[in-house]
């Protein structure tokens, strides 16, 4: 009989229980005696404290499904274990020490790596040798860290400062994109909270890279913050089914969460769709466990993706489903505004200040030191054609 797997969990430094898998696809977690006894955070709010273990029957708990890495990070992982087939439970295991928000899963006795399916001629590939990041998202991209002012990969054992994205080979000027589309989004709502982010040079690379800095890190360590999938408690792989509405439902349903988070995600959407950036699913919004509540984590992975292929928006939008971003209408604002609660007058008042800080989105994009003129020039545009199309006819 095969030997079943176990993690250690930790929150932040404290030692939070145990995570394991049991014959079939059961996972079963449970609170440390110790931990619950002194009342300490929990890990996730989908997981209270309790003494009673939290079975899953179907793989592992969806808070802990969507701390595993995807795309080509995952891909890369899988090789340097070693393996034909590889459980996501593996990969969490593997490399769970620096995941995103609070929370680390260590195990007890580590694999050794293998460099014998990687592509040695790679840093990046390297890089994933020597940590043990996991990170979600498809595009190639490293877990850094900051010293003096120079980023260098992280090493196994030390907490990462910084996200590192790479261009990727189908779309090789994706990381201007999302660089200069968040530079729009934020002069759209320059009073919302947006990632900082720079286009610079990683140490040990040709190549430049789009530089996040982790706003779930501080000096003193890790921040805990849940997706809406964990919150919403979906598996990664179920990021893209669903409406926009279920994340206003569990705002407004939470004593945690302030009302003005329901108005300040809605503006997030809103300005998301003016930016043709298709891609808002479960995974790219978040929220902060904080002493007063859960609160809206900044803004992040504002890309406009509908420059490429990708025309349809993630999820439904006022109850209509795989809606393809150019047959959005004033109505279908509207219908989401319902669903979040708030009413045609908000909307309005809405797109009224967007209309406001048309200009100085442009310009934000126009003056950014980095980006073709000719790619400036088709965002530009497509801000133009969706505002156009649906914006300028509300109110």
């Amino acid at each position: 009989m095969a030997n079943l797997l176990w993690g250690k969990v930790f929150y932040k430094d404290n030692f939070a229980g145990i995570l394991r898998e049991e014959p079939g696809d059961r996972m079963y977690f449970e609170y440390d005696p110790v931990y619950v006894h002194e009342n300490l955070s929990p890990i996730s709010h989908a997981m209270p404290l309790r003494k009673e273990p939290y079975i899953s029957d179907a793989g592992l708990h969806p808070f802990f499904d969507n701390l595993v890495a995807e795309g080509w990070l995952e891909h890369a992982q899988t090789r340097l274990l070693g393996k034909r087939q590889i459980t996501r439970f593996e990969l969490l295991l593997a490399f769970g020490y620096d995941c995103a928000g609070a929370v680390s899963i260590l195990d007890p006795t580590p694999e050794m790596l293998t460099e014998q399916l990687l592509d040695l001629s790679d840093p990046k590939e390297m890089a994933v040798l020597t940590s043990r990041a996991s990170l979600s998202g498809v595009q190639p991209k490293l877990a850094i860290v900051e010293r003096e002012g120079k980023y260098y990969p992280a090493r196994i054992g030390e907490l990462s400062t910084h996200i590192a994205k790479f261009p990727s080979t189908e779309h090789p000027d994706l990381i201007i994109n999302e660089y200069l589309t968040t530079l729009a989004f934020k002069a759209f709502l320059p009073e919302n909270d947006v990632v900082q982010l720079s286009i610079g040079a990683i140490n040990g690379f040709s190549e430049e890279a789009l530089v996040i800095k982790r706003f779930d890190r501080t000096e003193n360590g890790r921040i805990h913050f849940e997706e809406f999938s964990q919150l919403l408690q979906r598996k990664s792989n179920d990021k893209y089914n669903g409406g926009y509405y279920e994340m206003s439902q569990f705002i407004r349903s939470n004593k945690e969460c302030l009302r003005v988070e329901n108005y300040r995600l809605y503006a997030q959407i809103l300005t998301g769709f003016l930016l043709g950036n298709t891609d808002m699913h479960f995974k790219n919004f978040a929220l902060f466990h904080t002493p007063t509540g859960l609160r809206l984590t900044p803004s992040y992975d504002q890309v406009a993706a509908s420059l490429y292929k990708y025309k349809t928006i993630a999820l439904a939008v006022g109850g209509a489903s795989n809606m393809r971003i150019n047959d959005i209408k004033a109505k279908n604002l509207y219908a989401m505004a319902a669903e979040f609660g708030l009413s045609k007058d908000v909307v309005k008042m809405l797109c009224k200040q967007l209309n406001n800080h048309k200009g100085a989105a442009k310009e934000a994009v126009f003056s950014a030191d980095v980006g073709s003129l000719d790619f400036k020039e088709k965002l530009i545009k497509l801000m133009d054609t969706r505002w156009n199309g649906t914006f300028a006819l509300i109110g």
